[in-house]
């Protein structure tokens, strides 16, 4: 009898890519899957046809002596097609999972490595410790390997078994529908194997609790929410897995001085209505002391001079921000009776300047043609 040709079988081009052969095969298999088909011999033999075409083409060496020599051109491959389904499930086990979604058939034997949980430290800093950068000292609450039964969480002398039940592979199947749906095993929680003689220190856990005390350098002008990550820090893996993170979450107290803006700092300085107008040398707050900065004549209230490079450093890289100084101009609330007098005749004196003398002029005018 002859065989149909692989590429016939797949309804794809000869010279079809990997991706264009596999979405082929998906759809035939979805299509004459035998839980799909139940009790179809013609339905289970183009699905074993359509894995076996599926086999060959996606392996780029038989697939080149296929292509060359057609199917005698396999026999020294060692590859006969399949008997049945279960060595269809057993063969792509992969590839069912990603079509599918579930399992399908025999899987692996005993626990897969599994990567460790990571860890979240909320760590406080005051706003001047933030800005200069800081080591602070950690206590991380952990679990840490049992070192008496190493992490098997079986007693000394004794080994985890295979379990009975799923014979391994931490799932066990069921029927659903037209499918069989491979579900955690309810003996060994996926895990594929018991502990019959639990470790006494670790009650069978393989992990203890312990507190892991660690230095952390915080970088000189870091943010509020800013994220440190510590590799390999967090909760240690499972079955030869690698150990998780721990992330540093930085909280940066308010200062009483300095409000930020990015890397910018802003002083608010208050100044008297006789020093913003006459102008005057002043000493503002830095984080490194106080700095001169002369206030000019004529400054008005919310005004803002800049001292460059006088605010937060750039985390990572060179430079600063400036410092804002913004000038609050304030009205005293008591006067004494010579501070009134000076006052009234400094407004006179405004009062007879030439052009006050004229806007007086026009508001007169004004308010005549108005009858007012």
């Amino acid at each position: 009898m002859t065989k149909a040709d692989y590429y016939e079988i797949l309804g794809v081009p000869r010279d079809a890519g990997e991706d264009a052969i596999k979405k082929a095969y998906r759809q035939l298999a979805f299509k004459f899957h035998p839980d799909r088909n139940p009790g179809d011999a013609e339905a289970e033999s183009k699905f074993k046809e359509a894995a076996e075409a599926y086999e060959v083409l996606r392996d780029p060496q038989k697939r080149a002596r296929y292509d060359r020599f057609g199917h005698q051109g396999l026999g020294d491959t060692g590859f006969g097609g399949f008997s049945n389904p279960e060595d269809i499930f057993s063969t792509f086990s992969d590839i069912f999972g990603e079509f599918f979604g579930f399992s399908q058939g025999a899987r692996g034997r005993g626990p897969r490595p599994q990567a460790g949980n990571d860890l979240r430290y909320d760590l406080r800093v005051a706003f001047r410790d933030a800005a200069k950068g800081m080591e602070a000292a950690l206590k991380i609450p952990r679990n840490v390997p049992c070192h008496e039964c190493e992490g098997s969480g079986a007693a000394p002398g004794t080994r985890p078994e295979t379990c009975r039940q799923c014979g391994g592979a931490g799932q066990v199947h069921q029927s659903q529908g037209f499918f069989r749906i491979a579900v955690t095993c309810p003996v060994c929680r996926g895990e594929g194997v018991v502990v019959p003689n639990p470790c006494p220190r670790c009650k069978g856990k393989g992990a203890l609790p312990d507190v892991r005390e660690l230095k952390v350098r915080i970088p000189a002008g870091v943010d509020d929410g800013s994220r440190l990550r510590l590799r390999g820090e967090g909760e240690p893996g499972q079955h030869g897995g690698p150990p998780g993170d721990l992330y540093v979450i930085i909280h940066v107290e308010e200062d009483k001085t300095f409000r930020r803006q990015g890397q910018d700092l802003v002083y608010s300085l208050e100044i008297g209505m006789v020093q913003a107008a006459l102008g005057e040398k002043v000493q503002v707050p830095t984080l490194d002391g106080e700095e001169t900065m002369e206030i000019p004549k004529g400054t008005q209230s919310g005004e803002v001079f800049s001292l460059r490079g006088k605010g937060l450093p750039h985390p990572g890289r060179s430079g600063h921000g400036d410092l804002l100084v913004e000038v609050i101009v304030t009205t005293p609330k008591s006067l004494s009776k010579k501070q009134e007098e000076l006052l009234r005749e400094f407004l006179r004196a405004e009062e007879d300047k030439p052009m006050k003398k004229v806007k007086n002029f026009f508001k007169k005018a004004k308010d005549a043609a108005m009858g007012s």
